[in-house]
């Protein structure tokens, strides 16, 4: 597109098209990603137009197009070229849709590794109530993921995956992830499958799974939303010749026992030692499973990795590779504070999004962009749903360096969860894999 037809257009009428309801041409949709990403269009009139699409939504042709120019914002990896014993590398990635507790990746990424496929993966910082990959894997001393396109190769090639940050993809992308994390947009299905695809299809990888998060905790509570937003990524994929795939999972429980930055490190390293809570044991081989399928690698079991510690072994690796040191201890928050059960009796349901907020309340999350996170922040959930509890035991735990924010987490997590009384009937866990959606 020519510079006479990007400046033939304006932020106002982009903005006033989309309040009314209307339908952004691809034109309208080309110019303001582009404006935006030079800085010709300013944070507040792209605030506006994210709030109209959050109200008005998007069409099929939309969503496309808006995925297509954030893609076409910035540069688009491609690892074609990479071999191991003169076989193409089978590149293969997963995003999840953002979810409480969910530190699946890191166990995920070096499991792949362990079978023999390689992971390219574009993550990103926490949003909303949300926590980020990279936050997590930071609170790791010396691990960066601003790693340069010659290093991901080089790390592809030798050892098999890069976690990094998106950088030069999608700059675009960039820019109105933060914006939407402080402007409450972040629940938007159009700005949710724009923004997850549009990373994932110029980080290189050739096939993809993705994780749709159902429940409280999720950013789209329904099941039919949350499916709607899979196949609506799915179809993207495919689209752009991206064999992709996506499982449906259950957020309305937090996954696993921790939440937090660098407690999510710790409860992983223990799946990676043969441990760890069962669901984020569960969920990490589902995933891994669906990923060497789609990427075409039979024969391995990635249980296996587990057990015999070679997939802890990668992720050794993965960190070393990164500047990370495992032998250092993990930040530790310098305050806790413990919630105890008033009486005995049977643990019931835990909202998920409760304990996201009073996490972020703790300072595990961001209230600005750019704002630096507490990596010792979290909380620690001491009894799940459905188990024993009692009187004057632990429930909880919270932790954070600024003691003056347990009050807003502890207010946060007031009717989030309850104790049953004995004899009274225990709260039901549905599965934890709700679907598969294939093309």
């Amino acid at each position: 597109m020519t510079e006479f037809a990007f400046e033939s257009h304006d932020a106002p009428t982009v903005i006033r098209t989309k309040r009314d309801g209307g339908i952004l041409s691809d034109a309208q949709i080309d110019w303001v990603m582009d404006g935006y990403t030079r800085g010709v269009v300013h944070d507040a009139q792209m605030s506006a137009l994210l709030m109209a699409i959050f109200l008005k939504g998007m069409s099929t042709a939309e969503i496309t197009r808006w995925t297509a120019a954030m893609v076409g914002s910035g540069v688009r990896f491609d690892f074609d070229d990479l071999r191991r014993d003169g076989t193409p590398l089978a590149l293969v990635d997963k995003h999840s849709t953002g979810g409480v507790g969910d530190k699946i990746t890191i166990p995920l990424v070096p499991v792949v590794m362990a079978c023999g496929a390689a992971v390219p993966q574009a993550a990103g910082r926490g949003l909303g109530h949300t926590g980020g990959t990279l936050d997590k894997l930071e609170s790791i001393e010396g691990f960066t993921a601003e790693i340069s396109k010659a290093q991901i190769r080089q790390q592809l090639q030798d050892i098999g995956a890069a976690i990094f940050a998106a950088g030069d993809l999608a700059p675009a992308d960039r820019k109105i992830y933060a914006l939407r994390d402080v402007t409450a947009t972040t629940e938007s299905l159009p700005l949710i499958a724009s923004s997850v695809m549009s990373k994932k299809l110029a980080e290189g990888a050739r096939s993809l799974v993705l994780d749709s998060k159902v429940g409280r905790g999720a950013f789209l509570k329904t099941e039919a939303e949350s499916r709607e937003l899979a196949r609506t990524m799915v179809d993207l994929g495919n689209a752009y010749g991206v064999p992709t795939r996506a499982l449906l999972t259950d957020m309305n429980r937090p996954l696993g026992n921790t939440v937090g930055n660098a407690v999510e490190v710790a409860e992983s390293l223990d799946v990676l030692a043969g441990g760890g809570p069962a669901d984020v044991v569960e969920l990490t081989l589902a995933l891994a499973r669906e990923m060497l399928d789609v990427a075409g690698v039979d024969g391995v079991d990635p249980a296996a990795t587990l057990a015999d510690g070679t997939a802890m072994d990668c992720f050794r690796a993965l960190v070393s590779a990164q500047g990370g040191d495992l032998a250092r201890p993990l930040p530790t928050a310098a305050h806790s504070e413990t919630l105890t059960a008033t009486h005995g009796g049977t643990m019931g349901d835990i909202d998920a999004m409760a304990v996201g907020l009073a996490v972020w309340r703790l300072g595990a999350g961001r209230s600005a962009p750019g704002a630096r996170v507490q990596f010792g922040a979290g909380v620690r959930v001491h009894r799940r749903p459905g188990e024993p509890v009692a009187p004057g035991e632990a429930l909880f735990t919270l932790y954070t360096d600024t003691p003056e924010r347990f009050g807003g987490a502890v207010a946060e997590l007031d009717g989030g969860f309850s104790v049953i009384a004995a004899g009274e009937p225990a709260p039901e866990v549905g599965p934890l894999i709700i679907d598969r959606i294939t093309s």
